[in-house]
């Protein structure tokens, strides 16, 4: 009980300048009590047990509130856990409290019309990033020791690799996604995951060993393998700072035994290219029907996506719309089983999660090199792996002149997150 009464003494000291939990479960201390009990009764005992863990407030927390950072959901308390809460706390997980999040998970910069920003705890004029913003906030900060987030454009990595702590996109699937607002429907579902996040591997691993489906392939010997990096993903170049902490992991991995080399795997171009086509519509219509009646209620981005959302399909007909899907999906195949192909002797990668470190809040636009580029396309580097649905884990390496962390991302075989995972414990510590 201990554990989760200091917890929440540090969630009233510091929470208050970072705005990253909003909403503090009120069993929480009940909760820790009856994992007292259980344990001095000898009783069966979870993997997880005691252990507090915060959730993203887009998934569902059975008698908690769940908001996605909507108006229209701002007092909403469902009924149920998503099947991940349920399978956390049959673990022995205590659930402190959910975490902040864009509307409707629209990243990267945590910030919506029920809650306001998160600031990011190393400069609290920047952004923790999104959507998973409030959950990596959390717990850089030390309000919760790790926790659970969502990702389809690098919602968990980008505030993973913004907040300095570790973030686990697994192979799609692998984690159920109902009890998730937005929905992984269509072909979002090709791309949109939960996954596990904290400040070590460790807790990383043992968290996703309680959320997934099955059992994950074993990681086996890492100086048997080829590792592949790159700093240029042909869509949008990385600082300088970025550029050195790919060199660090890489280094890191070489030293380990594992044959690394530079080079760059096939579809890195297109991935970016491919989200837009696979998941930003059909996002927006999603979207569109959610707030169908009740878009007064819906904050300035959102709103600005459904504008531009009704003027595009006021130029495109449906049955194009579908046709152009279709074409993207045949195209995501094919690219994604000439990668997989590449993989079979090179099964590891190292990249940027972005191509950046955290930015100012509001902001639209980043410099990189002296050149200036919209602030989505400065993640090119995570969408591509949401695309072909692809385990990855972003790994803090290094921290930029003003001090903010800098994270790589460390990609994988389909169902090889022990694979991933080992090779980010081998970063981490030489990095300690």
């Amino acid at each position: 009980m201990e554990i989760v009464e200091a917890h929440l003494r540090r969630i009233e000291s510091v929470n208050p300048s970072l705005n990253a939990i909003v909403t503090i479960a009120p069993d929480a201390i009940e909760q820790a009590r009856a994992a007292e009990r259980s344990l001095r009764s000898g009783d069966a005992l979870g993997p997880l047990h005691g252990l507090p863990i915060t959730v993203k407030d887009t998934i569902d927390t059975a008698g908690l509130r769940t908001t996605s950072g909507s108006k229209l959901r701002a007092g909403h308390i469902p009924t149920q856990d998503a099947t991940v809460v349920a399978r956390l706390k049959a673990a022995g997980a205590i659930v402190l409290g959910k975490t902040n999040t864009p509307e409707m998970a629209i990243p990267y910069e945590t910030d919506n019309p029920i809650f306001g920003r998160t600031n990011n705890p190393h400069d609290l004029n920047k952004t923790c990033g999104g959507s998973s913003g409030g959950e990596a906030a959390a717990i850089a900060a030390h309000l919760s020791p790790a926790g659970i987030g969502s990702d389809l454009s690098g919602s968990i990595r980008v505030p993973a690799h913004f907040c300095g702590i570790f973030g686990l996109k697994p192979t799609t699937g692998v984690v159920p996604m109902n009890g998730h607002l937005p929905h992984a429907t269509g072909t979002l579902s090709l791309g949109a995951c939960i996954g596990p996040m904290a400040r070590t591997v460790e807790d990383l691993s043992l968290l996703f060993a309680s959320m997934k489906e099955g059992v994950s392939e074993p990681a086996g010997d890492l100086r048997a393998l080829r590792l592949a990096f790159y700093v240029d993903d042909s869509v949008i170049p990385v600082t300088a700072e970025t550029e050195r902490a790919v060199l660090m992991a890489a280094d890191a991995l070489a030293k380990a035994g594992l044959e690394v080399r530079a080079e760059k795997p096939p579809g890195l171009a297109e991935g970016p290219l491919l989200w837009i086509e696979l998941f930003s519509k059909p996002s927006a219509e999603q979207l569109r029907e959610f707030y169908r009646g009740n878009e007064d209620e819906a904050g300035p981005l959102v709103s600005k996506i459904l504008n531009r959302l009704d003027r595009d399909n006021s130029l495109e007909g449906g049955i194009a719309s579908s046709e152009q899907v279709a074409r993207a999906v045949v195209w995501r195949e094919q690219l994604r089983e000439r990668l997989l192909q590449w993989m079979r002797t090179t099964p590891l990668i190292i990249a940027p999660v972005g191509s950046c470190p955290a930015f100012e809040h509001g902001a639209r636009r980043v410099d990189v090199g002296g050149d200036s580029f919209g602030v989505f396309r400065a993640f090119s580097y995570s969408q591509t792996f949401n695309v072909y649905g692809l385990p990855a884990v972003s790994v803090p390496v290094a921290k930029s002149e003003g001090g903010l962390p800098i994270g790589v991302q460390i990609i994988g075989q389909p169902h090889q997150e022990e694979t991933v995972l080992a090779a980010a414990k081998v970063v981490s510590e030489a990095r300690a």
